[in-house]
């Protein structure tokens, strides 16, 4: 279980995240969705170790949860310069037991020994994301994911993070999209004005779009008549 309790971030006077808890369990896919600026990626950077919370703790199987026990694909990757795809690859540890980087790679077919700058913005993405799943690790954090994708790639990481469920991997999963989350998600979490407003589970998906929109529909429809 991920288990995070009280959780507080702010940015100076900005409070993004508000005595945030959340209870996580294993071995299942977990999709978070939120408006834009709700606090899901500072969230993200909190359990990954790249923000300090104010306040809260967070554990994994009941121990403190470090930065070494996950892999995280940021919404936004970084690359050195004048570097390979696969001199990038190469700087990530991954157990023994992990296919090597040909193997991965006959997923995503990316020129390798190209220079990264030539790359797509899809193909940095495919890149970045096999950095991620090269690393082996029991709990990987995906933030948008699907960006940038084509519909091949957005199908084939569909089908590795549900073979990562099978594994018993458990898998947290940001989208703008909710049908690329309701599809694969044993639990989808909504976060709002700095805490989790609600979790659904995968009977509860048929009315998640209407729980979602029920509070914010009437003025939507409002400031569209008046302008339209």
């Amino acid at each position: 279980m991920l288990t995070i309790e009280n959780l507080s971030i702010s940015y100076g006077e900005h409070l993004v995240l508000d005595g945030l808890s959340l209870s996580l369990p294993e071995h299942c896919i977990h999709g978070l969705v939120g408006m834009n600026g709700a606090g899901k990626t500072s969230l993200l950077n909190a359990l990954s170790g790249f923000v300090k919370p104010q306040a809260g703790t967070m554990k994994l199987a009941g121990n403190p949860l470090k930065r070494t026990d996950l892999a995280y694909l940021e919404t936004e990757n970084f690359f050195y310069s004048f570097i390979t795809g696969r001199e990038y690859l190469g700087l990530f540890r991954s157990p023994e037991n992990v296919p090597g980087i040909d193997e991965w790679n006959r997923m995503f077919r990316l020129p390798l020994d190209y220079l990264i700058e030539g790359y797509s913005s899809g193909m940095k993405r495919k890149l970045a994301l096999l950095g991620v799943l090269r690393q082996g690790k029991s709990l990987v954090i995906l933030d948008e994911p699907f960006n940038g994708l084509d519909l091949e790639s957005s199908r084939l990481l569909t089908m590795i993070i549900g073979r990562l469920k099978e594994r018993g991997n458990t898998v947290i999963i940001t989208s703008h999209i909710l049908g690329s989350l309701t599809g694969i998600c044993d639990f989808i979490h909504l976060l709002r004005d700095g805490t989790i407003q609600f979790t659904k589970d995968k009977e509860q998906f048929t009315d998640l779009e209407k729980d979602i929109f029920r509070d914010l529909d009437p003025g939507y429809l409002d400031l569209v008549n008046s302008i339209v």
